[in-house]
């Protein structure tokens, strides 16, 4: 019998209101007891005076790129990145080789994830067979075989047709659809957000309204197929608008956001550098401060990672033949410390938009504290301040665009099933 005692924390758990300091007792798989000064003669001890115990955080958005890509990052590497960061669960997107668009995918996954991920790993299946938009995957088996939720998360599927019939199949099993939403003709040939800093590099430019005019159509067809929606990655004021006036309507839809599009802008992208080059692209301040304002408000639910690690391969080339993307795992919580340290989040409100709403819209364990629920406990550590060092990373990939930042804060200890999966020595 394992028994793990952490000791003299803030027990902070947004979702049961819980807000005090106590002990909290972790016995095999499970919180066993809950509150007060606990005593356990064999449980191991981690001291916790001054630090926040938390439900554990949950990534709804991360590419493991497993199977397939494993020279970017493995279901291994990608779940020990998570865990450094503080999270007990990440779903991954669809977009491997070969595509999660079936049974045997998906199985790959969760048997390669039962022997060697350190964290709860979630297959988001796809809407369409191999993510080409022609036809609609067997929704009904990737269900049956784990997949809770189902995206063609970076190929958008452009047919308003084939995506209302998606949305219908898919609600006939209450699975969540994720839409990566994006007028790809609008932004083809683009590189970084269309703007004055586009010009000034003379590189092709994505319009805002290539993100905000798919956004209105998914929306306007979750309205009509009464589909539960989650819309990703949202990086600009307009988008922002559009999810609220869904929400305002009734529509069954959230929205997430991303740490770089509440901290960065397109200015970031200074001389070409490409671990400022994601997709949708860095937007423009005003934008920024829009999506910021967007979450403290509640239209966006979520913050999410977009976790996309690429090799050196792919980022040191010319801004334009790069890769779209960057690594989020391990710097999420610390970027986020940044807003509650400013006075923009409390920490309770960034709990709950990283933890107890994503197990919320999903449908998942975890995201509160309670006994007898499962044993996913972040040990926060809001004041250690640290350094984003790349090469340290436990991710495979270096592609951050926070390196060299101080941050305020991080994740102490990680644990997940009642397994320690991340511990720092303080």
């Amino acid at each position: 019998m394992s028994r793990i005692l952490l000791k003299g924390g803030r027990l902070l758990c947004p979702a049961s209101g819980l807000d005090e300091t106590g002990d909290l007792l972790i016995q095999d798989q499970s919180i066993a007891q809950l509150g007060g000064e606990i005593q356990a003669e064999d449980a191991r001890v981690i001291p916790c005076a001054g630090l926040v115990v938390a439900p554990g955080l949950i990534d709804l958005h991360v590419h493991l790129r497993q199977p397939g890509h494993e020279y970017k990052e493995t279901i291994a590497s990608g779940s020990a990145a998570a865990a450094a960061g503080g999270f007990t669960a990440v779903c991954c997107m669809p977009n491997t080789d070969p595509v999660n668009d079936s049974r045997a995918v998906t199985d790959f996954i969760l048997e390669t994830a039962a022997k060697e991920a350190a964290a709860r790993v979630y297959p988001v299946g796809a809407i369409t067979m191999g993510l080409k938009g022609e036809a609609l995957t067997e929704m009904a088996e990737l269900r049956e075989a784990g997949c809770v939720a189902v995206s063609d998360d970076g190929r958008p599927v452009a047919d308003s047709r084939l995506m209302r019939r998606a949305l219908e199949y898919a609600a006939s099993f209450d699975l969540p659809v994720i839409c990566h939403s994006e007028d790809l003709k609008l932004a083809a040939g683009g590189h970084m957000h269309e703007g004055p800093t586009a010009t000034r590099l003379g590189l092709g430019g994505i319009p805002a309204q290539a993100e905000v005019l798919a956004i209105e159509r998914d929306l306007a067809l979750a309205g009509l197929s009464g589909a539960q929606v989650h819309i990703a990655h949202v990086s600009c004021a307009g988008s922002v608008e559009a999810v609220k006036r869904a929400k305002s309507q009734g529509v069954r839809c959230t929205a997430e956001t991303a740490p770089h599009y509440l901290t960065l802008c397109d200015q970031d992208v200074g001389d070409y550098d490409t671990h400022f080059k994601m997709n949708p692209p860095l937007r423009s301040a005003a934008d920024r401060q829009a999506v910021r304002q967007g979450l403290i408000q509640g239209v966006i639910d979520v913050v999410a990672t977009d976790h996309a690690p690429h090799s050196i391969l792919e980022k040191q080339v010319e801004f334009d033949q790069a890769a779209f993307g960057v690594v989020g795992l391990e710097t999420a919580l610390g970027v986020m410390l940044q807003l509650v340290e400013q006075g923009e989040l409390d920490l309770a409100g960034l709990i709950r938009r990283m933890s107890a709403i994503p197990a919320q819209i999903l449908g998942l364990a975890g995201g509160k504290l309670n006994p007898g629920g499962p044993a996913d406990v972040t040990v926060l550590a809001p004041e250690l301040a640290w350094k984003v060092e790349p090469e340290a990373f436990r991710s495979l990939s270096r592609n951050t665009p926070f390196a060299g930042w101080e941050l305020p804060g991080r994740a102490l200890a990680t644990i997940c099933g009642g397994r320690i999966t991340h511990l720092l020595e303080k």
